[in-house]
């Protein structure tokens, strides 16, 4: 492992503060508007149970959509979320050129993600921040604005993706050759591609849950072998890495499309916006690899003055790390 490995140990510790209380950050509420004829407009909101203290996020309608129905709790949609349905008129105009948006992004440190289906057929799906917390409904989106909002998507998930982010910080602490290093990331980036596309298609269909799980397990078993002696090259994951990077790689793809199925593809635009997500991910994916491989750069004149026991600390946090996803994700399904 070398130099490299206890260089990412400081990566390790930023990891495993950020994720005291789970593998994903806060996971972002998603707010749902269906028009249908005549201006009657659904509106759908879900958000997370478990949120910020004190935080409490607003849906805004445009002024010209009054209410025709109270807000009406509809339980939980799962186990982490709960979800409000109310309907709004909103006349002849509907809703092009109208402004929607939510009250609140700032005080709960998180994004949210807004989805428009719109009479006609349309789709329209962005993300709203703190900076840009509302949306103005165009008569169409560009394409251009498909693929940056996808783009955006795709970066944010990855690098909000610790699971993901530590299973490629294993394969830097695996390979050291970085042709094989190139070879191998190009590997799992081939399968997760292949089955986030195959998911998001409807092709592949694989509950979420137990995918969480097994991605949890392919981190622990590449911390595994990484704890074994460096020099035994006997095993398949040292002799042919980029085997297991693919096969991994599958799953790690099915994780994407979970995230991405929240949000959905619009209607008129599957492939773009599908490819701009995958474009996301990898250019995520390029950054980080990128910002380990500069510090390590960075940190080599003093790397003399770490101690050699201190080289296997990046292992044992990854692997402490992914039993414990392991369990936590493992333990539901046995319920």
């Amino acid at each position: 492992m070398g130099e490299r490995g206890w260089c990412c140990a400081i990566v390790m510790a930023a990891v495993g503060a950020a994720t005291a209380a789970g593998a994903h950050p806060l996971a972002p509420s998603l707010l749902t508007v269906r028009e249908h004829d005549q201006g009657r407009v659904e509106v759908v909101w879900k958000t997370p149970l478990l949120r910020l203290p004190g935080v409490d996020l607003r849906p805004v309608l445009p002024p010209e959509c009054p209410p025709t129905s109270p807000p009406t709790a509809v339980g939980e949609a799962d186990g982490d979320s709960a979800v409000t349905r109310w309907t709004v008129d909103c006349g002849s105009a509907g809703l092009v050129g109208k402004v929607i948006g939510l009250e609140g992004l700032g005080a709960a440190k998180t994004d949210a993600l807004l989805r428009i289906e719109l009479a006609d057929g349309r789709a329209v799906d962005t993300i709203l921040r703190a900076r840009e917390p509302f949306f103005t409904v165009r008569e169409r989106e560009e394409p251009r604005d498909v693929a940056r909002h996808y783009v955006e998507l795709g970066f944010e998930h990855i690098l909000g993706g610790y699971d993901h982010l530590l299973f490629v910080f294993g394969l830097l602490l695996l390979i050291t050759n970085r042709r094989l290093l190139i070879a191998t990331i190009t590997a799992f980036t081939i399968g997760h591609s292949l089955t986030l596309s195959l998911a998001m298609l409807g092709i592949a269909r694989v509950p979420a849950p137990p995918i969480e799980a097994l991605i949890a397990g392919s981190i622990f078993v590449l911390a595994v072998e990484l704890a074994r002696v460096p020099d035994d090259a006997t095993t398949l994951i040292r002799r042919r890495p980029w085997v297991m990077a693919v096969l991994f790689g599958f799953l790690h793809g099915l994780g994407f499309a979970g995230a991405l199925r929240a949000v959905g593809l619009p209607a008129d635009a599957v492939p773009l916006a599908l490819l701009s997500f995958n474009v996301g991910i990898e250019i995520g994916q390029l950054v980080f690899v990128v910002g380990i491989l500069a510090l390590v750069a960075a940190a080599r004149p003093v790397a003399w003055r770490i101690p050699a026991w201190a080289h296997a600390l990046p292992i044992y946090a990854m692997g402490s790390l992914a039993a414990c996803w392991t369990i936590e994700r493992t333990l539901p399904l046995l319920r």
